[in-house]
């Protein structure tokens, strides 16, 4: 905050845009109100890794700049399309009612992903069947037709789904009971256990970045084994996805990995030609916006994605509009 105000152009600041990732039955981006604040705080305990932060900068924002207005962008939102049927978690149905739930995360840069889609692809491309890969520290998957999110990796929270950085995605819940009781974890050891001390760096126990673990792989059986398990369940889902759409007619890759580790979306293709995907080495290696061959049923788009402009269009959609 103290370098943005030493900026120039400071003084025409008219509003701030803030990332939210959990806002669970706020979905659409709204204008920060205290009554908003207050909901944020009562499940921020549903996601302390992300909205105590969150929260503590809207508030620094009030303090020093009480009149810009503030605007929270929901990373839910995309998913709000969701059928009931992809929403639900087979719990007790009273859980439900408190909002229990499977929700989605990556929202923005999913929505930019198809925005873009359209823009470089024409509109009928993005209006088709589509997988949405965002696969960076955080990694996640989208399933959308006809412009709409049907189903994503991600849960009740972004721990879901597949194995990312530091988080295990998929767990067996009988696992967090076993380990609660067997190694005396609390509530707040197994939440550190989940998002910082497993995924790619809990297999590996060494790395919970791709590259560093596609350098050690040759050498090192733990890495290698969490970059197999890292592609094999990327390609799991996207075999899972393609049911729920009844077909594929594009897949996109994105994120930090998805958009610079020329391996890793080879092996994550590899033995999908059953599903129409077929890549194109010299394309995939000088990552090419477009890495399928020409006689691939499903086009294989490399997009870089851009959540912050995301956050800057639905800020000024939302001054427009008032």
């Amino acid at each position: 905050m103290e370098w943005l105000e030493k900026q120039a152009v400071f003084s025409s600041i008219r509003a701030v845009g803030h990332r939210i990732v959990h806002g669970m039955e706020h979905q659409e981006p709204e204008r920060i109100t205290p009554s908003l604040v207050e909901d944020l705080k009562r499940i921020s305990a549903y996601d302390p890794d992300h909205l105590p932060s969150e929260l503590a900068l809207i508030e620094a924002f009030q303090k020093r700049h009480p009149d810009l207005v503030q605007i929270a962008c929901f990373d839910t939102a995309f998913h709000r399309t969701m059928p009931r049927v992809a929403q639900l978690l087979p719990i007790p149905r009273r859980f439900d009612a408190q909002g229990i739930r499977r929700y989605g995360f990556h929202g923005l840069s999913y929505a930019y992903l198809l925005e873009e889609l359209s823009r470089i692809a024409g509109a009928e491309v993005a209006q088709g069947k589509v997988i949405l890969a965002h696969l960076g520290s955080g990694a996640s998957l989208a399933a959308v037709r006809e412009g709409r999110s049907l189903d994503t990796s991600m849960g009740f929270t972004p721990t879901a789904g597949l194995p990312m950085g530091t988080r295990p995605g998929d767990l067996d819940p009988g696992v967090a009971w076993y380990l609660m009781k067997t190694e005396k974890l609390s509530p707040t050891q197994f939440n550190k256990l989940i998002n910082h001390d497993s995924g790619l760096l809990g297999v590996s126990e060494t790395s919970s970045d791709m590259q560093d673990l596609l350098d050690r792989q040759s050498s090192d059986v733990r890495a290698a084994e969490a970059v197999e398990l890292f592609c094999y369940q990327t390609r799991k889902w996207i075999g899972a996805f393609t049911a729920v759409l009844g077909g594929l007619d594009t897949l996109v890759f994105s994120g930090g990995i998805g958009e610079n580790a020329t391996e890793i979306r080879t092996r994550v293709c590899h033995g999908l030609d059953y599903l129409g995907i077929e890549l194109d080495e010299h394309r995939n290696t000088a990552h090419a916006a477009i890495i399928s061959t020409d006689a691939s049923r499903v086009t294989v788009r490399v997009i870089p994605t851009d959540e912050e402009k995301m956050i800057a269009q639905t800020v000024c959609r939302l001054l427009s509009a008032n």
